[in-house]
């Protein structure tokens, strides 16, 4: 009896490849010098408030000079959809003044201290951005109103500066803060994310690439022995306004060695952290 015909054999599965270590991502810190126009952004927040407090505050009468007020006069008002006499207080225009084109449309808030505020952040914000004080200096310009706070306290002239505050009136209509705020806002908008990215480092390992002006050709730098330093003391700028911005300096080394100054960096702390450990280390790409 023949032997009966063995199975085929089952071709063995193909062997997985291997896996391959995925390549590293080439490292890049960018760096964008930003202009002082950014540490401007409280003039128009503040702009926006006012705006919204002075539409729901009071009506603006522009009227002629010779105006003047006269209380309790008998006129003719409209009450719940009737005409009724009664007394009101009024503006008398000087004759010669047609009051119809004169409806008060302007909206203003019921306060001057809100043009008091407005203005004051205004010019605070002015000096802040054009006079740098850093390190002692700020300490010492704190150190200094503390102590005119203690000295006019101590001198009870406090309740004369207020009294004579009082005087102190200005006002600004709703279309002012308006106009004022949204130009601001929107030169502040463009510079921040076109104008000021226009200027910027970017480190890789290895090398540093950088723009200092716009229209200027990229400039590349080897970083090895390149060293980098932040300076944020200016407290009113940079702490403040800024909210932890500050300065970068750069320096590199080599026959050609230069100094290279970025103002205004944003988070200037944690991007500088980034920088070192970046210099410190090495590029490693893996082989096959």
């Amino acid at each position: 009896m023949a032997d009966p015909t063995p199975p085929a054999a089952t071709p063995a599965p193909p062997a997985s490849p291997i896996p391959q270590p995925a390549l590293p991502q080439r490292r890049r810190i960018v760096i964008v010098s930003h202009s002082t126009l950014f540490y401007w952004w409280p003039v128009w927040v503040i702009g926006f408030i006012m705006t919204i407090i002075s539409f729901f505050g009071e009506l603006l009468a522009v009227v002629p000079n010779g105006t003047h007020s006269q209380p309790d006069i008998l006129v003719r008002v409209e009450v719940k959809g009737k005409k009724e006499e009664a007394k009101r207080d009024v503006l008398v225009l000087p004759e010669g003044y047609a009051g119809k084109d004169r409806e008060p449309r302007l909206h203003i808030a019921r306060t001057k201290n809100v043009g008091v505020v407005f203005v004051a952040i205004l010019l605070l914000v002015i000096v802040i951005t054009n006079i740098p004080l850093r390190g002692l200096w700020s300490f010492i310009v704190i150190l200094f109103i503390l102590f005119f706070t203690i000295i006019f306290a101590i001198m009870e002239w406090w309740a004369i500066i207020f009294e004579w505050f009082r005087f102190l009136d200005i006002r600004i209509n709703m279309a002012g803060y308006f106009v004022i705020s949204s130009v601001l806002f929107v030169l502040w908008l463009f510079v921040f994310l076109l104008f000021d990215r226009q200027i910027y480092m970017v480190f890789e390992p290895g090398q540093l690439r950088m723009r200092q002006a716009i229209g200027d050709a990229e400039t590349t730098y080897d970083t090895t022995g390149m060293t980098t330093m932040k300076q944020r003391g200016d407290l009113f700028r940079h702490w403040i306004l800024g909210i932890g911005s500050g300065d970068l300096i750069v320096k590199t080394s080599g026959a050609n060695a230069t100094e290279i100054h970025m103002n205004n960096v944003l988070f200037i702390g944690y991007k500088h952290a980034q920088i070192e450990e970046l210099l410190r280390s090495r590029e490693v790409v893996a082989g096959n």
